[in-house]
């Protein structure tokens, strides 16, 4: 007997959380950026974060003593993954995997955000 109620529950939205040691760096560069907009804060001073842009959403939490991991964190899908790349080498990102059509039909590449948390970008060839 399976006991996922496969019909039963509905998922809605599911968004990224990334730990971040400054709240505000963090926004200036998603927003700034990014260009995604800050849709909800919370705490003095503040400890979390939603920002929005089309249909992305990432949730950010202050984490004063966070250690990036070493593996990807986050993956976005684009529709323009080579002028997103553009856009990190132009604001000195570290690239981590460099932009390449993929064999699994992505054309991608993975940058580090200001707080060491790699996300992996990728457009359907």
């Amino acid at each position: 007997m399976n006991d996922v109620a496969e019909n039963a529950v509905r998922f809605g939205r599911i968004a990224v959380m990334l730990p971040v040691k400054d709240m505000n760096r963090a926004h200036d560069f998603y927003c700034h950026v990014l260009g995604f907009r800050k849709t909800f804060e919370n705490g003095n001073p503040v400890g979390f974060m939603i920002l929005k842009r089309d249909a992305g959403e990432l949730h950010l939490t202050l984490q004063p003593q966070h250690k990036p991991a070493h593996f990807n964190v986050a993956h976005m899908m684009v529709d323009d993954v080579d002028a997103l790349h553009a856009l990190c080498q132009r604001h000195g990102l570290r690239i981590i995997k460099s932009l390449q059509d993929k064999e699994y039909g992505l054309r991608a590449f993975v940058f580090e955000d200001p707080d060491g948390n790699r996300i992996d970008v990728g457009q359907p060839i």
